[in-house]
């Protein structure tokens, strides 16, 4: 078995360090940010493909990380995994095809005006999808890291560790630093994409939301994410924008749109103000160059992409 260095404890490095270990390999995680710091712990985060290329292998790596987030889902035993299995809806305001990842899937079904969409909406599906609560996800990750002899350790660095014959015991590096990858893997290609969030009480929801884009930009997007103690709504998508702090405008739209999806959240309490930077690229870069496995640009996917990246990281780890 190898000794290897994940580079990156944001879901997809966490992820992928405990398929390793669990495949037998000596596994250190190194990152600057610890799990609770990095944009992952932001996210709302539930299954949904946000990203569309290469296509194929997305559609793969989604539908195996349903299957796991299911299974995690059902495990009683041990600290909880954070993941709960929660239907919802996706509405559009012009008819819509079934989407291109259907197959991820194993159900979706068809909603239309005759099903009492809400105004303005007149085409739409649900389906149960995978909801994480990612500080709590991330704990999990971390936990089930130490029980299979893996390690996690803050660690700033300037370029990625060296493996191989030019490394005294380190076999392989798996490159997982997202928009890190600007400067360990010199990939301009690699954006920050801004997502602010609104998190309120939970008011009894018991079902997500999600409709699409009714901004020229598409850039403000609708979604109502449930989780056991609070609300997350969203959100923003803004390529190219590195500021963190949350704008009170944007803000109060977020909260006036989810409202308006919603009527329940009206009168929900503000709890926070989040946001991330989501490591976007044309599309998810997932290969072995030399003695590095990279493994970045899932964009807003993370979540959706980690389990079924992870498995392939192994296979490319060998």
């Amino acid at each position: 078995m190898a000794r290897v260095v994940v580079v990156g404890a944001g879901v997809v490095g966490l992820t992928c360090a405990v398929r390793l270990a669990e495949a037998g390999h000596r596994v250190d995680v190194v990152g600057r940010d610890l799990p609770r710091e990095t944009t992952s712990a932001v996210a709302a985060a539930y299954w949904y493909p946000r990203v569309g290329e290469p296509r194929a292998r997305v559609t793969t790596w989604a539908a195996r990380t349903y299957d796991v987030l299911a299974g995690l889902a059902e495990l009683r035993e041990g600290p909880t995994t954070g993941v709960r299995m929660v239907p919802g809806t996706e509405l559009f305001r012009a008819p819509a095809a079934d989407p291109w990842w259907r197959d991820a899937v194993p159900s979706l079904a068809r909603v239309t005006p005759t099903d009492g969409l809400p105004p303005g909406y007149v085409d739409g599906w649900r389906f149960t999808a995978p909801v994480v609560e990612m500080p709590v996800h991330l704990d999990w990750l971390v936990h089930r890291l130490g029980e299979l002899g893996g390690t996690l350790t803050r660690l700033n660095l300037s370029a990625l560790p060296l493996a191989g014959a030019d490394a005294a015991g380190v076999d392989v590096v798996v490159h997982c630093a997202g928009l890190g990858a600007r400067l360990f893997a010199q990939d301009a290609s690699v954006t920050p994409v801004r997502g602010q969030v609104v998190v309120v009480e939970q008011v009894g929801l018991d079902r997500w939301w999600r409709a699409d884009a009714d901004r020229p930009d598409g850039h403000l997007r609708t979604y109502v994410v449930p989780r056991s103690t609070d609300i997350v709504l969203g959100g923003t998508d803004e390529p190219g924008e590195w500021s963190r702090t949350p704008d009170p405008a944007t803000a109060e739209a977020i909260v006036a749109r989810a409202a308006a999806l919603v009527p329940a959240l009206a009168d929900a309490r503000v709890l926070r103000h989040k946001v991330g930077l989501r490591p976007a690229r044309p599309e998810v870069r997932l290969e072995r160059v030399g003695d590095v496995v990279h493994c970045y640009g899932h964009g807003g996917a993370g979540v959706t992409l980690a389990w079924g990246c992870a498995e392939e990281v192994v296979a490319l780890v060998g």
